[in-house]
């Protein structure tokens, strides 16, 4: 069993950042962010590989947004900047203890956190 404990959540202006921090309490393959909005469907926003470093980006995020680890202290980050308010959402942590097909569908993934709000205003 993993758990995952996000934060660094907040309320920015467009053009702000922001970095969310999500730490594991075990062993994680891969690791994620998603955010999900009112009335939306949950999104996959960025994953990394840590043994490798490997990243993938969704298309909105490509150029604004950095997902980066710590493998000592099994942390993962998301670091986003030029924030739009079309950013705005819950974002949540996901990992799993294995490869998956679909790196950036959230059905792929097993370990989820609580998720933390992020709010970008015009």
């Amino acid at each position: 069993q993993v758990q995952l404990v996000e934060s660094g959540g907040g309320s920015v202006q467009a053009g702000g950042s922001l970095k969310l921090s999500c730490a594991a309490s075990a062993y994680t393959y891969r690791m994620a962010w998603f955010r999900q909005s009112p009335g939306k469907e949950r999104e996959g926003v960025a994953t990394i590989y840590p043994a490798a470093g490997s990243t993938a980006y969704a298309p909105s995020a490509k150029g604004r947004f950095t997902i980066s680890r710590d493998n000592a202290n099994n942390t993962v980050y998301l670091e986003m900047n030029n924030l739009e308010p079309d950013d705005t959402g819950m974002y949540y942590c996901a990992a799993v203890t294995r490869p998956v097909g679909s790196i950036l569908l959230a059905a792929a993934y097993k370990y989820w956190g609580q998720g933390t709000q992020v709010t970008v205003s015009s």
